[in-house]
């Protein structure tokens, strides 16, 4: 999102600390979220996945206030893996499209509050991380700013 010149906050659940991820992936949060909930609404909020990220996401009372912002301001929110199950503990975008890692499909669809979907990549209301990012860089700043994003084989 940074290379089609986004400003993109990322903030952190516990603070500014580093956080570990997925394949011993380290983020480093711009800011807490405690203060990042002070900037918003966002133009869009991203919720990221891996299962213990999702838990966090969804046991957090910050998270849900944000996301119930979003909706409720009708801004954009996106999640990729596992976060759409933040959607769902915080009942947010009841109703729509959702795809998720296939291990999380079962959860998102109990209940019957999400009509869940195989493509790679669904947009409802406003798959895999690239199409992902290039999906909400076109949504936020149109087709010719994503475009050359793809990269070429």
């Amino acid at each position: 999102m940074r290379r089609a010149g986004i400003k993109v906050t990322i903030a952190g659940l516990a603070g500014k600390d580093p956080v570990q991820c997925s394949h011993v992936v380290v983020i480093c949060p711009d800011t807490s979220l405690e203060d990042a909930k002070k900037g918003g609404p966002y133009d869009i909020v991203v919720l990221l996945g891996g299962n213990l990220g999702a838990q966090n996401l969804f046991e957090s009372a910050a998270v849900k206030e944000i996301l119930k912002e979003q909706e409720n301001q009708k801004y954009l929110i996106a999640a990729i893996c596992t976060g759409p199950t933040a959607l769902m503990a915080h009942e947010i975008s009841f109703g729509s499209k959702v795809t998720t890692l296939p291990l999380a499909k079962d959860k998102m669809m109990n209940g019957g509050h999400y009509t869940y979907s195989e493509n790679r990549v669904e947009k409802d209301r406003p798959g895999t991380s690239f199409e992902f990012v290039l999906t909400i860089v076109e949504a936020l700043s149109g087709k010719e700013m994503a475009a050359p994003l793809v990269l070429k084989d």
